[in-house]
C-alpha cells in the first residue's frame, strides 16, 4: 500500500454486531439485517449494501397537525434493506439504549434513530403551571421494544430522581423515563431577580417519582424544538419553558 501509517486501522469500521452500534461517539452504525430503522431525515452520512430511504415526514396527518400546533416532533425517514447504515447529526454525541416494553419522553430535536418496532407520538407533558405560563409543554414519546439513539451536546449525566429532588434547565433536558413526574419550579427571587438583570435560572423543570432524567452539558436552545412555537404565544417565559 502506498499510504503508510495507522490512519486506516485507527478509524476502521467497528466490528460490533448489535443492531445499533456506536462507530464512535458521534456516529451510529445500524445493521439493517435486524429490520427497518426510523431515522431523522438527513442524518445518513454513509451506507454499504442496499439501503433504501423513504421520507415519512411527520408520521401521518395526526402527527403532522400536532407538530405544527406544538412546534415539537421529529421529521422521519424509513430506512430499509440490507447492509450497514451510518447516521450522525451535526457531530453531536450519540447515546444508545434498548427499550423493553417501556416508554421514554424525549426532546424531539434530540431523536436520531429508533427501531421501526417502536411507536412514537407527540404528547403533552403534565405540568399545570407550565401549561398556564407557556401554553403547555410537549415532547416526543417513544414506546415499545427496540433500540433508541439520541443526540446530546457533549457527554450527558443521567440522574436518578428517586434519590433526591431533581431540577434542570429546560434547554438542557434530553429525556426522562416512564415513572418520572415533571413540574415547573419558579426561582424564589422572582420578579426582583429579573429587575436586577436576572440569574438566567428563573424557571427550572422539577422531577420526581421513580426513574431517570438525562441532562446534557448545554443550555443552548435547539433550533426547531417546541420552544420556538411557545415563544410566539407565551412570550419570554414561553421561550424558557418550551422544551
Amino acid at each position: 500500500m502506498p499510504i503508510h501509517g495507522s490512519l486506516f486501522q485507527e478509524f476502521a469500521e467497528t466490528a460490533g454486531a448489535d443492531p445499533f452500534t456506536l462507530q464512535n461517539k458521534k456516529m451510529l452504525k445500524c445493521f439493517m439485517q435486524y429490520g427497518p430503522v426510523n431515522a431523522k431525515t438527513g442524518s445518513m452520512v454513509a451506507y454499504q449494501g442496499d439501503v433504501r430511504f423513504t421520507k415519512a415526514g411527520s408520521g401521518g396527518l395526526n402527527k403532522m397537525v400536532k407538530s405544527k400546533l406544538t412546534g415539537e416532533g421529529v421529521d422521519i425517514m424509513l430506512c430499509e434493506g440490507a447492509g450497514e447504515l451510518f447516521l450522525a447529526d451535526m457531530a453531536s454525541e450519540i447515546q444508545v439504549f434498548y427499550l423493553e416494553n417501556d416508554m421514554v419522553s424525549v426532546n424531539g430535536a434530540s431523536v436520531l434513530a429508533f427501531s421501526a418496532s417502536i411507536e412514537w407520538d407527540i404528547h403533552r407533558v403534565n405540568a399545570g403551571r407550565a401549561s398556564m405560563m407557556a401554553g403547555g409543554l410537549y415532547n416526543v414519546s417513544l414506546r415499545g421494544t427496540g433500540y433508541v439513539a439520541v443526540t446530546t451536546k457533549g457527554e450527558p449525566v443521567v440522574l436518578d430522581v428517586a434519590g433526591a429532588p431533581t431540577y434542570a434547565d429546560a434547554d438542557a433536558v434530553v429525556l426522562w423515563t416512564s415513572g418520572v413526574s415533571m413540574d415547573v419550579r419558579v426561582d424564589t427571587g422572582g420578579l426582583k431577580s429579573m429587575m436586577r438583570g436576572g440569574s438566567g435560572e428563573l424557571v427550572q423543570m422539577a422531577f420526581g417519582g421513580q426513574g431517570y432524567v438525562m441532562v446534557q452539558p448545554s443550555e443552548s436552545v435547539v433550533q426547531g424544538g417546541a420552544q420556538q412555537a411557545q415563544s410566539g404565544s407565551g412570550g419570554m417565559l414561553g421561550g424558557l419553558l418550551g422544551q
